[in-house]
């Protein structure tokens, strides 16, 4: 039989037990949290990620943005260059190089320093304009190719071939084709890049008078952009149409194609055999409850 309850020791618990502890008020654990939430997103955009606002209209219609105006929101993949080096297609968020000699926007920041820190750490979570060396292109020939425009059918060609730039905006009622520039041979360790709104860029045909002066060295990039995330109407990944894939021999774009093929078969057999298995075990456990 029990001999009744424990009796309480000193602190009034029963024996054997912990004291509970004594649960934050709530407007302690608040601060907590916000310091903690201030911590962890000052470390993914420092380290893995940030929200990038886009502020001009030079890389319409793939990302909408214009001065006043609410501009598309992108995360921006810090992490992804630590791995390997921007690819033709890829749309990528860099610091304005000291050869580019214009901005394509003007960051508006207050007089007052201390409203104008407060701008600065919110374009770093996505809530204000970015500054001005902030700026997004997309990569369209890297070190070792040579680039140029344009062909008879006004195409961009690289190493001589012409690129398939789906991706490419000619506002309404202005000029349907793109103006030419002299060949630029792009070193290792740099990037040519162009905006898809492609009369209504600064890049890397105009930049500090164009040639090499206009190219982006890869140190200078931040990251990939990979998805708008805000406004939610345009919700959507970000392309990163190789447009070289155009001029790529036949053998070469099958490739994905024959290595799916020839994973498929594995990966099947792996698949049934793994079925069998616990098929098996099943019906085993069956008759050794029987």
């Amino acid at each position: 039989m029990s001999d009744g309850p424990a009796a309480p020791d000193e602190q009034g618990q029963p024996d054997g037990r912990e004291p509970r502890k004594k649960k934050r008020p709530f407007w302690v654990e608040v601060p907590i949290l916000i310091v903690v939430a201030l911590v962890l997103t000052f470390l993914i955009q420092t380290f893995f990620a940030r929200v990038f606002v886009i502020p001009s209209e030079s890389m319409e219609q793939t990302l909408h943005g214009c001065p006043g105006c609410y501009g598309d929101r992108i995360v921006v993949d810090k992490l992804v260059y630590t791995f390997g080096e921007p690819e033709p297609g890829e749309v990528v968020v860099f610091h304005r190089p000291a050869t580019w000699n214009r901005a394509e926007f003007t960051s508006s920041r207050s007089d007052n320093q201390f409203v104008r820190w407060l701008q600065g750490v919110g374009a770093q979570f996505g809530l204000a304009a970015p500054d001005e060396d902030d700026v997004v292109k997309r990569v369209i020939a890297v070190g070792g190719q040579t680039v140029r425009c344009c062909d008879d059918q006004n195409r961009v060609l690289v190493d001589g071939k012409p690129l398939d730039e789906p991706y490419v905006h000619y506002p309404a009622q202005t000029d349907q084709q793109q103006g030419e520039f002299d060949e630029v041979t792009v070193p290792q360790g740099s990037l040519f890049v162009l905006g898809d709104n492609r009369n209504n860029s600064n890049d890397s045909r105009t930049q500090g008078g164009g040639g090499q002066n206009g190219l982006v060295p890869v140190d200078n990039v931040i990251g990939k952009a990979r998805v708008v995330i805000l406004p939610f109407s345009r919700w959507q990944g970000i392309g990163d149409h190789d447009p070289q894939a155009l001029s790529a021999p036949a053998w070469q774009q099958g490739i994905p194609l024959g290595v799916g093929l020839a994973a498929a078969w594995p990966a099947l057999w792996l698949g049934r055999r793994a079925r069998s298995l616990v098929g098996g075990r099943d019906v085993s456990d069956r008759r050794g409850k029987a």
